[in-house]
């Protein structure tokens, strides 16, 4: 049975614009918060060295559109937060028909769907559609019309990444680690799936008398499994036993486990026996197939024993990474 509560708050953080940096991410972990009150929010700065990575500056965004000729917006973030690429530089001017169309992402395979594209590292902006949208631009403009770009974002050169953290305690200092990802906008599977099961978990094991500690954390996904490592090394090292990078958990296909890297860890032990207990099947993939933040986990010199539990793979079903997911 669906738990009615952790599906409405679903649909609550469903529209949230989140990025790696931002006040989306921040006001998703606010309502994971009403959830479980043990969530603390915790920042790292802007600019901060974190191994050989730097956290960016806070992103935020409040408009982004294109507007025809005729002051018609014909593309817009308020009907979909997937419509503007990711960390876009603002913009207020007009272009062509031909610039316009370079500007706008599409994956022709998938005439339906809108991409999810970023830019956190580079400097640029660009909008995304369907393919169908962006046919119906081409055909019903001429090449001489102009359209206004309008895109209010903004860098904050002094701002923070934000990541959640819910820390139970139990008999034992040794620690399993959970970690899910909060930084992808407007996706279900790929990304609500992991904070709302994980967040059902923390509130599940709060109640509970447990042999082991468990640490549950709400990242970005990359930078932030890197800050988070970084600035958490040595007691990660110390106390950490093993784990699960929760992410795409809710389709109804596949079960699947990446292990960790050499597949002998007590995390690949423990869900293979889960697996089998429950008889449920499973697909197994190694540590080659990687692409989530158990590559970070996993990664020399910080060898974690972190593996992912998954539905069906990321980038193994249509959906991903697209307005369908």
């Amino acid at each position: 049975m669906i738990n009615n509560k952790i599906y409405n708050l679903g649909k609550k953080l469903f529209s949230i614009n989140r990025s790696i940096t931002g006040r989306g991410t921040v006001k998703t972990l606010k309502f994971l918060k009403r959830v479980v009150p043990a969530l603390k929010i915790k920042k790292i700065k802007s600019g901060k060295r974190v191994f050989d990575w730097t956290i960016p500056p806070e992103w935020n965004v409040t408009e982004a559109y294109i507007k025809d000729k005729f002051e018609k917006k014909i593309i817009d973030i308020k009907e979909n937060n997937l419509h503007l690429v990711g960390y876009s530089s603002p913009v207020n001017k007009k272009i062509n028909k031909i610039d316009l169309l370079n500007k706008i992402n599409t994956i022709k395979k998938k005439p339906n769907a809108i991409p999810y594209i970023t830019s956190y590292y580079k400097n640029y902006w660009g909008f995304c559609a369907s393919e169908n949208q962006k046919k119906n631009i081409e055909k019903k403009y001429r090449k001489k019309d102009k359209f206004t770009i309008c895109i209010k974002s903004n860098f904050k050169k002094e701002g923070n990444l934000n990541y959640g953290e819910i820390f139970i305690p139990g008999k034992s200092k040794k620690e399993i680690l959970i970690s899910t990802y909060v930084c992808h906008p407007q996706m279900a599977n790929n990304e609500l799936s992991g904070p709302l099961v994980s967040i059902s978990l923390a509130k599940h094991f709060s109640k509970k008398k447990n042999k082991k500690s468990i640490r549950f954390i709400f990242i970005p996904e990359t930078i932030g499994a890197v800050a988070y490592i970084e600035k958490n090394f040595n007691k990660l090292k110390r106390n950490t036993i093993g784990g699960y990078v929760l992410t795409c958990i809710g389709d109804e296909r596949n079960y699947s486990l990446l292990t960790t890297k050499y597949k002998n860890s007590m995390s690949d032990y423990a869900a293979i026996e889960a697996f089998k207990k429950l008889k449920t099947k499973y697909k197994t993939y190694s540590f080659n197939s990687r692409g989530s933040d158990e590559r970070q986990f996993n990664s020399p010199g910080i060898d974690l024993p972190i593996a992912s539990i998954l539905r069906t793979k990321y980038g193994e079903y249509s959906e991903y990474h697209t307005s369908l997911d």
